[in-house]
C-alpha cells in the first residue's frame, strides 16, 4: 500500500509539473501496475484453491476405498477428527435409479443377469408401468414402505455390482434347481459388513405367500452391514416347510463357504417379520437337521418381528421380539406371553411393544420405532462370547 501510495503521489507531482502528456503518460504507468499486482493476487488466489479441492479429493477417495471399516485403526479419536463413518461411505454411491425409475428397469439390468426377479417379489405381478415409488403398495400386509428406502437399496446393488462384488448366490446346485424348478426363486443377496465379522440372517415376510424382501429384509441388512456386520438377505419357496429348508440350506451355505465369504460362524443370529421371523424361531429351536440338512451350529440370537408364534420348547436361544399396540395379525399379548416363558427358562429374552403401530413397520423410519434395530443389535451383541 505504501508503494501504491508513493507511485501515486508521484504521479500527482508530475501532473501538476508537466502537463497534460506527463499526466498521460504516468496515469498509464499506473494503470500498468495495477494491472501486474491483480495478476499476482489472482495467481495466489487460484493456487490456495486448487490445494483445498485436492485435499477435499484425496479424503473423498479415502472414504470410497475403506467406506466399510475407515476407523479401525484410531476409533474414537479418527471418528472426531475426520468424522468419517460406515454410514457416510453411502452417501458415495452412484445414485443411478430414482423414485421414478421403472421397477422392471431394475430387474433387467444387466448388472443382475440371473437373478433381477429376486430382487422384488417373484410371486407378485408387477405392472411394466409400475416405479420404485409405487412399489410399496403391493406388498400385502405391510406399511410404512420408504420408497427412498427402496431407491438407496437397489443402488447400493448396482454400486456394488459395478464395482466388482459378488451381492448374489445361489444356495442350490443346478441339478437340485432342475429336480425342483421351484428352488430357481431362491438365494442370498449379501451385504458385506467387515470381513472376518459375525453374520446374519434376516428373512422377510409375507405370509408364505410371496418375500417382501425390499422392505422387511433387505434394509435391515443393509443397516446391519453398516454397522460392520456380514449380513444376508434370504429368498426363500413360499410354504412354511420349504420355507424353513430354503433356511436350513442357508446356513449350512454359509457354514461351508465360510472361508470364501470371509465370515465369523460363531454367535451368528438368525432375524425376520413375520412369516420370517416363525422360520427364525423354528430354526433356532429345532436346528437345521430337522430340515433336511446335516447339524449346524445354533445361533446365538434370534430377532424377530410381529408374529404371533406362541410355542415355547425349553431350547430357544437368546430372542429379542418387537411389536405394536394395534398389529391385527400378531398380538403383542401373544407375543408378550412367549417372551415371558422363555425368560422364565433362564433365557435371556426381551420385547419391545410399540403403541399405536399396525403389522409390517419394518425398520420404523419416521415411527416411534425407529431405532429398534439398534437395540435389537446391542441384544445380540450381549449374547456373543
Amino acid at each position: 500500500m505504501r508503494m501504491m501510495k508513493r507511485l501515486w503521489d508521484g504521479c500527482s507531482e508530475n501532473i501538476e509539473g508537466g502537463g497534460r502528456m506527463q499526466s498521460r503518460k504516468y496515469r498509464l504507468v499506473f494503470a500498468i501496475f495495477l494491472m501486474f499486482i491483480a495478476l499476482l493476487t489472482g495467481c495466489g488466489k487460484n493456487t490456495a484453491d486448487e490445494q483445498i479441492f485436492s485435499s477435499k479429493a484425496e479424503t473423498g477417495s479415502e472414504i470410497v476405498e475403506e467406506g466399510q471399516d475407515p476407523v479401525k485403526e484410531s476409533g474414537t479419536k479418527a471418528i472426531a477428527d475426520t468424522e468419517i463413518s460406515t454410514d457416510e461411505a453411502e452417501d458415495y454411491l452412484e445414485m443411478i435409479y430414482t423414485v421414478d425409475t421403472k421397477v422392471w428397469d431394475v430387474i433387467d439390468d444387466p448388472a443382475f443377469d440371473g437373478y433381477g426377479r429376486l430382487i422384488f417379489p417373484a410371486d407378485k405381478t408387477i405392472v411394466r408401468s409400475m416405479t420404485l415409488s409405487e412399489f410399496g403398495s403391493i406388498l400385502t400386509w405391510y406399511n410404512y414402505v420408504n420408497p427412498d428406502r427402496t431407491v438407496e437399496i437397489v443402488n447400493y446393488m448396482k454400486t456394488k455390482v459395478e464395482a466388482g462384488e459378488q451381492i448374489f448366490y445361489d444356495i442350490y446346485t443346478d441339478e437340485e434347481k432342475a429336480a425342483d424348478p421351484a428352488k430357481e426363486n431362491t438365494g442370498l443377496f449379501v451385504f458385506r459388513g467387515n470381513p472376518g465379522k459375525k453374520f446374519a440372517i434376516v428373512n422377510a415376510g409375507g405370509g408364505f405367500v410371496y418375500v417382501a424382501a425390499m422392505h422387511d429384509s433387505f434394509p435391515h441388512a443393509l443397516e446391519l452391514s453398516k454397522k460392520g456386520y456380514n449380513a444376508f438377505a434370504l429368498i426363500y419357496r413360499p410354504g412354511a416347510e420349504t420355507a424353513c429348508e430354503d433356511l436350513a440350506r442357508a446356513i449350512a451355505f454359509i457354514h461351508e463357504h465360510a472361508d470364501e465369504l470371509e465370515v465369523d460362524t460363531e454367535d451368528y443370529s438368525l432375524w425376520g417379520g413375520s412369516a420370517g421371523a416363525r422360520m427364525a424361531a423354528w430354526l433356532g429351536s429345532y436346528g437345521t437337521a430337522a430340515f433336511s440338512e446335516a447339524e449346524y451350529p445354533r445361533p446365538g440370537a434370534v430377532i424377530m418381528q410381529y408374529t404371533g408364534l406362541s410355542e415355547v420348547y425349553g431350547n430357544e436361544p437368546p430372542t429379542y421380539a418387537n411389536v405394536g399396540t394395534i398389529d391385527g395379525i400378531a398380538s403383542f399379548l401373544t407375543m408378550g406371553r412367549r417372551i415371558n416363558n422363555i425368560k422364565a427358562n433362564g433365557i435371556d429374552s426381551e420385547i419391545e411393544i410399540f403403541d399405536g403401530l399396525p403389522h409390517g413397520f419394518g425398520l420404523g423410519e419416521g415411527t416411534i420405532a425407529e431405532g429398534w434395530i439398534d437395540h435389537a443389535v446391542r441384544f445380540w451383541e450381549n449374547q456373543m462370547d
